[in-house]
């Protein structure tokens, strides 16, 4: 197989895979379960996830594996069987994907604050890297550090990957903040500033994902392109801004057919990976990779 990177390179723009949150959630999980023990205790389910993002047409799919590091785990405790869920995420992915789709490992935020001393660098190190070589382990030919805020947390991951796997790396922040001068992170750190740490870092590929819907998240990409890394660009949105209801549940107004609208502008301010973050689905997918497909033909 090609790398993501060969594959961009090749095929100009690659579709990837929506919400695995909001997937699962559909498949039957309970508001306080951890995904990740599904892998364990529900392959089916999870298996069958991935398979619903093949078939609508992505070209790499990810994996249940967000919240894989120890400390999330330690949470559910599962702390102690951070292989074993990681590994089973990574070959249920690959089960589903084949030997001609990627599979990019989801590899999410610890919960840990550098800037707080919560962790040192070397034990966010560690925990990166005993995730990430058990996502290697287990089929997984890339991974994506994803919906991150902190860069230098991004960065440690990064180095985990390059320096412990032979995984693809992707990194992903996501950005809350729009002020007089553009998006920010969570922690303030710009999109300019995030791909060039993020690229000094290692990263093969940058992006954006979460947070903000298709029509928002353009802006983002385009100051992502402006840095010139010469890495391929991300993209996955939510399917629109989050709307919470009274109850506790949130819905994402944004239709399969509004996320297709928005991927030409996606692909015009450089993104060249685009795919779906929460609330969207294997339609959203589908209605993605029609579009895709046409901007894309003669």
């Amino acid at each position: 197989m090609n790398s993501i990177c060969e594959d961009v390179r090749a095929k100009r723009v690659l579709v990837a895979d929506g919400a695995w949150g909001t997937s699962l959630v559909a498949q039957g999980l309970g508001a306080g379960e951890a995904p990740e023990l599904w892998c364990i205790e529900r392959p089916d389910k999870v298996r069958a996830v991935a398979r619903s993002f093949v078939e609508a047409g992505a070209e790499i799919v990810m994996t249940n594996s967000f919240g894989g590091t120890r400390f999330k785990l330690e949470q559910s405790g599962l702390g102690d069987r951070v292989s074993e869920i990681n590994e089973a995420a990574a070959r249920l992915s690959r089960e589903a994907a084949g030997d001609s789709i990627h599979v990019m490992a989801s590899v999410g935020p610890t919960g840990k604050m550098l800037l707080m001393g919560d962790i040192t660098p070397e034990q966010m190190y560690e925990v990166f890297r005993e995730q990430m070589a058990a996502l290697e382990r287990g089929g997984a030919d890339a991974c994506i550090i994803e919906t991150m805020t902190d860069v230098e947390e991004a960065a440690l991951a990064i180095r985990a990957a390059k320096e412990n796997t032979t995984l693809e790396v992707a990194v992903s922040l996501t950005y809350t903040t729009k002020t007089s001068n553009g998006y920010r992170t969570m922690m303030g750190v710009s999109p300019v500033q995030a791909a060039a740490r993020t690229a000094e870092a290692g990263a093969d590929i940058v992006g954006t994902n979460c947070s903000l819907g298709a029509e928002d998240m353009v802006d983002v990409v385009a100051e992502l392109n402006d840095a010139a890394t010469g890495r391929p660009i991300l993209a996955f949105p939510n399917a629109g801004r989050p709307i919470q209801r009274d109850d506790g549940t949130v819905d994402y107004p944004e239709t399969p057919e509004t996320l297709a609208a928005h991927a030409p502008r996606l692909i015009e301010a450089g993104a060249r990976i685009v795919g779906g973050c929460c609330g969207t689905t294997a339609e959203h997918i589908a209605a993605l990779r029609a579009a895709v497909d046409r901007i894309l033909s003669p």
